[in-house]
């Protein structure tokens, strides 16, 4: 029995390799799977909750050219329980504290690996797993639009957010070479039927770099593919990656452009930034080691 145990179950933790511990509280690992290789989890501790951003792959394909999740090269996905194990380690860090939001934000795609991606979405959710509301549970896609159709099918009430960071093609070909395969257009073709099927809201993420995509044009451009949508923007100031040469924006800068946004109906609000002193971006971590 205990052979059989083994064989079919993962009962202990990975190693921690690293841990970086932000001035705000934030806590950043580096873990070491059970292969060698690497997965970077981050721990957002506040007064009344405790999100914990899992990763749901080692390294990844799309290279976004702001973000170290990429740089690495993609490895493999990660199994159910290297994702689950994420969430249960802040209990471990925070002397019994248990998480009580999740997000899909770390390193990789998570619609690349929907099947584990689900199965420990179901988990988290479930009375007898973790106990996390479905609307605590975040997940964030580059755009893969096969992911979005299947998504729209699971009955889930889980948040949907997509890293946009462009107002059109042109815009969005410079930062995110997915944008070739799955096109600005077709993204919103598929997320406003999305939207008609589930009535859920959709988050848009969009980093701030001054001269690329905070630009005048940006926010009637928006407006127009925007319409026929129920959503909402995260604004996000560029976070410094030494392999990327852009400029971090300005606090006035910041303002202005979500003042632009205002303007043009769109609800934009500008993401606090946590664990800047520890490096708590995607793959940054990960990527000091290879």
């Amino acid at each position: 029995l205990q052979q059989s145990l083994k064989n079919a179950f993962s009962l202990s933790f990975p190693a921690i390799q690293d841990t970086r511990i932000s001035q705000d509280g934030t806590i950043k690992l580096l873990l070491e799977l059970s292969d060698g290789q690497m997965m970077e989890t981050v721990y957002i501790p506040t007064r009344t909750r405790l999100t914990v951003c899992v990763s749901s792959q080692v390294g990844c394909k799309y290279a976004c050219r702001f973000c170290a999740s990429g740089l690495g090269g993609f490895m493999r996905n990660l199994s159910c329980a290297e994702i689950i194990n994420q969430v249960l380690l802040a209990s471990v860090l925070f002397d019994g504290r248990e998480a009580t939001h999740v997000v899909f934000m770390g390193v990789g795609e998570p619609f690349d690996n929907y099947i584990n991606v689900m199965k420990a979405i179901r988990i988290m959710n479930h009375k007898e797993g973790l106990n996390i509301g479905a609307r605590k549970i975040t997940l964030s896609t580059c755009g893969v639009i096969p992911g979005i159709q299947k998504f729209s099918q699971e009955g889930l009430q889980v948040e949907l957010s997509v890293s946009l960071h462009g107002y059109d093609d042109a815009s969005r070909d410079l930062l995110m070479p997915v944008n070739k395969r799955y096109p600005f257009s077709d993204l919103f073709r598929e997320l406003k039927m999305y939207y008609r099927k589930t009535k859920r809201q959709v988050t848009f993420e969009y980093v701030l770099i001054p001269g690329l995509t905070c630009l005048d044009k940006a926010a009637p451009l928006l407006r127009k593919a925007f319409r026929g949508l129920d959503c909402k923007m995260n604004l996000i100031p560029y976070n410094v990656v030494t392999d990327f040469d852009f400029p971090i924006p300005s606090m006035a800068q910041i303002r202005s452009f979500q003042k632009r946004l205002s303007q043009n109906g769109i609800r934009a609000t500008v993401r606090s930034s946590r664990g800047d002193d520890v490096q708590a971006s995607c793959g940054q971590l990960r990527y000091q080691r290879l």
